[in-house]
């Protein structure tokens, strides 16, 4: 119902029970900004539904807990990222280098994740020096 809106900029479909198809349909929102999907069902098929936002500046995909390692590699060309927040899922230690793309992240949520804090320091000091808020916690 929502596709026709293409000029969209901001989109909060919190606790909306979001599904991959549902991810397909955002696909037209090719000016999206900013996009919260939180606590949905999205698996890492349906965050590549959306990778090609490339205007997308901040992104909270927490609570879809089928998410791995495979949903950051898709976020991994959504450079305009700033802020991403994908606490409670299945990312891993291995999935952060998928992150080293992303220079203009200053924000990363990791909560209740397999995540530990050498290997965010290291992605800091090799990759993005600008992170500087972070929250495994």
């Amino acid at each position: 119902a929502l596709t026709s809106l293409t000029g969209l900029t901001h989109l909060d479909l919190f606790g909306a029970r979001i599904t991959d198809y549902g991810t397909s349909c955002l696909r037209y929102f090719k000016k999206l900004q900013s996009l919260e999907l939180c606590g949905g069902s999205i698996t890492d098929a349906g965050v590549k539904n959306i990778k090609d936002l490339t205007s997308m500046m901040s992104l909270n995909l927490s609570q879809n807990s089928h998410l791995t390692d495979g949903a950051l590699e898709s976020i991994s060309g959504m450079t305009a990222l700033v802020s991403l927040n994908i606490s409670n899922t299945r990312v891993t230690n291995a999935g952060l280098q998928h992150l080293r793309p992303l220079k203009n992240l200053t924000s990363l949520s990791l909560q209740a994740c397999k995540v530990t804090w050498p290997e965010i320091r290291k992605l800091q000091a090799t990759a993005l020096p600008n992170l500087a808020g972070v929250r495994l916690d």
